[in-house]
């Protein structure tokens, strides 16, 4: 339980960090106002850069993906009340971030492969304008979706935890009851005393 439950939080700390990465150019549209068009120039060609990744890199994180989503299905097979709770709600965000990335995220990074010439302080174009807005928050989405993936992986950890510090408790204050009851307990019957010798009764004969 403990390698699988560490398999998929590594898998998921990795994409969660690989997400990160793109708040180079996530940032300059979702979190700075107003949104200007070098913001808009620097964000596309970031992208255009991740566009142009090798296909190697690309089977790579669907490996990973493939690995978490095996691990996280083979741990609820338990059908534990914990693993129902935890990873069920695991497996909802993580499914709910492979669904935006591959619907969402993946087609519109095709639209970035060729940028025309331009300088950063160009009128960047209306129909790529969306198309950025758009991918930076699919980012967004799937970014807070790991992160609760994590969170909920961390509370099932403090609640076997509990349950196991629990668990000891109750089996020390048993085996301490266990031994107070076979230890035996003095008699409270009185103890006969000893019996004193009886001398006999000597006559004297000499009258």
């Amino acid at each position: 339980m403990g390698v699988r439950a560490g398999v998929f939080v590594c898998v998921t700390s990795f994409l969660l960090g690989a997400l990160f990465t793109h708040w180079i150019a996530d940032s300059l549209t979702l979190w700075k106002s107003p949104v200007t068009d070098e913001h808009l120039w620097t964000a596309a060609s970031y992208y255009s850069i991740l566009a142009k990744v090798p296909t190697a890199w690309l089977h790579f994180l669907r490996s990973l993906v493939l690995l978490g989503a095996v691990t996280i299905l083979w741990s609820l097979n338990d059908l534990g009340a914990g693993n129902i709770m935890f990873d069920g709600g695991s497996i909802f965000l993580f499914g709910t971030t492979i669904v935006v990335y591959l619907n969402s995220v993946m087609p519109t990074f095709a639209q970035f492969g060729a940028l025309p010439p331009h300088l950063a302080t160009d009128i960047f174009p209306k129909v790529l304008r969306t198309t950025v807005l758009d991918l930076a928050s699919n980012h967004l989405i799937c970014s807070v979706a790991l992160t609760g993936v994590l969170a909920l992986q961390a509370g099932r950890y403090f609640a076997e935890k509990a349950d196991e510090e629990d668990e000891d408790d109750y089996v020390l204050v048993d085996s301490e009851f266990e031994s107070s009851s076979t230890k035996p307990t003095p008699s409270r019957a009185k103890t006969p005393e000893k019996e004193l010798p009886v001398k006999p009764l000597r006559l004297d004969t000499t009258n």
